[in-house]
């Protein structure tokens, strides 16, 4: 579960940058067509034919300010189901306080349970500084920089219009105290189904790194909806013991109408 759930966090862009002057700091200004408060989306997490669990992400908007920013409240919920949870219990919550202007997080909260082995952690951020302080350590990062739930929304605003298929978009985000350089790679246009039905999506696999998790580079692929919602689809990753899938089953909420392709086959 923990896998997936980073898998599905990872496809943020945040472009190092660095200066050597000085300058007033000033918040980006992003443009978000893609997502807004009150979306719900679920996905069920499968291990061959058998439901092994579902993610639930959540957007609210935030009550109060925070450093002085309006925030979005982004939540991710991973749960083990079924048989799956007599012998390997997860729960999973990851929390992100992003500032609505400049898609950056502002605060980051992860609280996991996986089998009895436990994780609390928060992290707050102070772009203006390029430092991320957890528990009294402080950390400098890069310009932009992403947690693993920002990232994620932050990747649906991108402008993919003009992508080439071998395009390799180049991020970074912020786990543990350790920032990880990252690459998604574009593969074109698919049209895919799921149980939900059939989507026309644009498809992308992660460059990761070989021999940690995976042992090929392209070990990970997932579609996002061809639309202006750029919506998450599946999520498939291979794994010793098989391929684990991470697939839509419901939304709300959207911006945009997800409209399901009427492509035929052939």
């Amino acid at each position: 579960m923990k896998a997936v759930l980073i898998i599905s966090m990872m496809v943020g862009v945040g472009l190092l940058t660095s200066s050597t002057v000085r300058q007033k700091f000033e918040y980006r200004a992003i443009t978000n067509n893609a997502f807004q408060a009150n979306e719900k989306l679920r996905y069920r997490v499968t291990w061959g034919i058998a439901d092994a669990g579902e993610v639930l992400m959540t957007v609210r908007k935030h009550p109060y300010k925070i450093n002085g920013r309006n925030a979005l409240h982004v939540k991710a919920v991973g749960r083990t189901l079924g048989a799956f949870s007599l012998f390997y219990k997860v729960y999973d919550v990851y929390e992100s306080f992003v500032d609505e202007q400049a898609m950056l997080p502002l605060k980051f909260k992860r609280d996991v349970n996986e089998g009895g082995y436990e994780i609390k952690q928060q992290y707050d951020f102070y772009h203006q500084h390029k430092v991320v302080y957890n528990k009294g350590k402080r950390v400098v990062v890069p310009e932009n920089i992403q947690d693993m739930v920002s990232a994620f929304y932050y990747a649906r605003l991108l402008n993919l219009e003009n992508a080439k298929i071998g395009d390799v978009f180049k991020f970074s985000v912020f786990l543990d105290n350790t920032i990880y350089p990252l690459k998604i790679k574009y593969l074109g246009k698919e049209t895919i189904r799921v149980r939900k039905g059939k989507f026309d999506c644009l498809k992308f696999a992660p460059l990761v790194e070989k021999g940690r998790y995976f042992k090929s580079e392209q070990d990970v692929q997932f579609w996002v909806s061809d639309d202006e919602n750029k919506v998450p689809i599946l999520v498939k990753a291979k794994i010793p013991v098989g391929w684990i899938k991470m697939h839509l089953v419901e939304w709300s909420g959207l911006k945009h109408e997800l409209v399901k392709s009427t492509k035929k086959k052939g």
